[in-house]
């Protein structure tokens, strides 16, 4: 019997641990667009293997079958027609992303972007002009003319909720409803999804009241399905709600800050870990944090574990790689992201002393 020299065994598990992230970030500092890395989930170790130049690509999604990339390209001028979606094919052989088309947005900034079930239709959301676009996707991945949705209405917070700001788009698990978090509302609006045409209607429990001036940004959900955690901006907080079958009901809504704090939380990013056992949010104002909760199984509710610096500023979306050995977030302000080693058995994380220094980073996105 041949033997395998231990050096290739050793380099061919290496390679099976290789996944490739995208970097969506704001181009007004020093950031150019997209970039693309090579990670490895054994060592943490990266590789920048590409970049494309276009403006402030603050949000990405990734089609089904990895071939494509869409990104919002986060502009405006208050005439709420300044944003677009953008669309990239995408080779996994060298890491390329080459631009197809873009369509407007329908409004102004969109800051979030996702795809449905079926990969045939985009949605997103546009922040300033308070709106939801559903853009169709052709075969070869290009956009077409989207239809628009518009939200309206305000909450208690003057500056920051003085009409409709839609923060997330995020479809259900089965891909009939899409839950969207409005921070200048101070609701979760529901909406029935058809996936034949993509028309948006309003669902039979149209949306969840936020507490007033709690500024409702993005939302995740179990991986049993059954309950969801939205995060709250403007308070700092986790809502958790039951869910079942596009409804929502509160059990629960607890803090993000750690005891004694007393700062301004201004939270971002919610995640729920791939194995279903904690909650993870990003806090940028005061605190440049990630709080980690754990997830009662049985009745969804959290229990408050650690607040950890990011050893950052700012820190915007944040992602657990591939395997969950790794937990990366991107801290817009200090133009960096940092890996962290994530315990499975606690859901701590620590410093590995890497970090990928990319300009103005906010969206984090894995290609398996």
């Amino acid at each position: 019997m041949k033997l395998i020299p231990l050096l290739f065994l050793i380099t061919l598990g290496a390679k099976a641990q290789m996944h490739q992230l995208l970097i969506g970030t704001y181009t007004s500092g020093k950031s150019e667009g997209i970039y693309v890395y090579n990670f490895n989930s054994s060592t943490g170790d990266f590789e920048k293997l590409s970049s494309v130049k276009c403006p402030n690509p603050s949000y990405l999604a990734v089609s089904l079958n990895q071939k494509n990339v869409y990104a919002v390209y986060e502009e405006g001028n208050n005439n709420n027609i300044g944003g677009s979606v953008a669309a990239y094919s995408f080779d996994k052989n060298n890491g390329m992303l080459t631009f197809i088309n873009k369509q407007p947005s329908g409004g102004d900034h969109p800051c979030y972007v996702a795809i449905d079930k079926t990969g045939k239709w985009v949605t997103a959301g546009n922040y300033t002009g308070g709106s939801i676009a559903v853009l169709p996707v052709a075969e070869n991945g290009s956009l077409g003319t989207g239809t628009f949705t518009q939200h309206t209405g305000s909450s208690t917070n003057k500056e920051r909720q003085e009409k409709a700001h839609v923060h997330c788009t995020y479809f259900s698990k089965n891909g009939k409803f899409l839950f969207v978090p409005d921070l200048g509302m101070d609701k979760v609006m529901i909406y029935r999804f058809n996936k034949k045409n993509g028309i948006l209607t309003l669902a039979k429990q149209p949306f969840v009241q936020a507490e007033a001036g709690a500024g409702p940004r993005h939302i995740d959900f179990s991986t049993n399905n059954k309950y969801a955690y939205l995060i709250e901006e403007l308070t700092g907080a986790i809502a958790v709600y039951k869910y079942k079958k596009g409804t929502l009901s509160l059990l629960q809504n607890i803090s993000a800050a750690p005891k004694g704090f007393t700062g301004f939380m201004g939270s971002a990013d919610i995640h729920v870990s791939p194995d279903g056992k904690f909650l993870y949010c990003s806090n940028r104002g005061e605190s440049n944090s990630i709080t980690i909760f754990s997830i009662n199984k049985k009745t969804g509710l959290l229990t408050f574990i650690n607040n950890t610096s990011t050893l950052g500023e700012a820190p915007r979306n944040f992602n657990f790689d591939p395997t969950g050995n790794f937990l990366l977030v991107a801290n817009q302000k200090s133009d960096n992201i940092i890996i962290f080693k994530r315990d499975k058995e606690t859901g701590l994380i620590s410093d590995t002393g890497k970090k990928i220094e990319v300009g103005n980073p906010v969206c984090l996105k894995w290609i398996l």
